[in-house]
């Protein structure tokens, strides 16, 4: 079994206990849930919204010749209803997110994985289509998604020591779920949750730490190391940096709540030692709360 199919497996087993995440009836039958753009007229929700580039797996019918005929490229008409049923996701997939401080454990990146493609699950069950942010793969539905998203989770390739979210692409009033450990600079969150809020893009925050990383048990010489090795810091005494490291930590945490709460997101920390079900759960209810 390939990497790609052993996570969706994994993924289905975990969503399969929750409920769908089922898409309100009478919005998607009567109105187009895009705030009040979206309210203007009534309708089905089929009306222009923007043109896209096309992509691999758009079926043919989707593609507008008379737009595609004045460019080189094709392009697919998106739709407002399209729109309204996106959520995006962003896993950060940095060098710091393979840290796991126990072979029990999984790493910080294979548990947000794992919920970002149980999630995926729940949405498309509910009817929503699901990509990522970004242009690399843009919302859709169905079997064939799921698998795409699964590849797309278990690509290897160069990262840096700490990840930078993507908040290109957004379709404005979706809602979106970026998962990291935010261990990094805040300003790279603060800018994509600004641009974010802008779109009208709501969504949820959720940092998945290592039980070890909420502790510091460390004692006398020790030497830090970046995931990559580009950050190094030795010190005799390790004990000394403990509550130095806790309040910065309380603090990053403060920072993320705050920042979700001024942009109508929602923020949660996740430990890898903790149950998987419970933040698949939290995730699944603070979307549907970003409506």
């Amino acid at each position: 079994m390939t990497n790609s199919a052993s996570l969706r497996s994994r993924a289905e087993g975990l969503a399969a206990p929750l409920p769908p995440l089922l898409a309100e009836a009478e919005h998607l039958a009567m109105t187009v849930l895009l705030g009040e753009h979206g309210r203007r007229r009534a309708g089905m929700g089929d009306e222009f919204w923007q043109y896209r580039p096309a992509t691999p797996g758009d079926e043919a019918r989707s593609i507008d010749w008379r737009r595609s005929a004045r460019s080189d490229a094709h392009f697919v008409q998106e739709k407002e209803w399209q729109a309204a049923q996106s959520v995006l996701l962003w896993v950060d997939d940095a060098q710091s997110m393979r840290f796991s401080s126990d072979t029990d454990l999984p790493d910080k990146g294979g548990r947000a994985r794992l919920l970002a493609m149980a999630l995926s699950v729940l949405l498309m069950r509910g009817g929503e289509r699901v990509g990522l942010s970004g242009f690399s793969l843009p919302p859709r539905t169905g079997a064939l998604q799921l698998l795409r998203l699964a590849e797309a989770f278990t690509a290897e390739g160069e990262a840096p020591d700490y990840g930078v979210p993507e908040a290109r692409g957004m379709l404005p009033h979706s809602r979106a779920a970026f998962m990291s450990d935010f261990m990094g600079d805040m300003a790279p969150v603060e800018a994509a949750l600004a641009k974010a809020a802008d779109r009208g893009v709501k969504g949820a925050l959720l940092q998945v730490l290592d039980p070890q990383e909420e502790v510091f048990p460390f004692e006398g010489r020790t030497i830090f190391e970046s995931m990559a090795g580009g950050l190094r810091h030795e010190t005799l005494k390790a004990s000394d940096l403990r509550s130095r490291y806790l309040d910065r930590l309380a603090d990053r945490k403060a920072r993320l709540a705050d920042l979700a709460r001024l942009t109508g997101w929602h923020y949660s920390c996740h430990h890898t030692g903790d149950s998987a079900q419970a933040a698949l759960l939290w995730l699944y209810r603070a979307l549907e709360r970003a409506r």
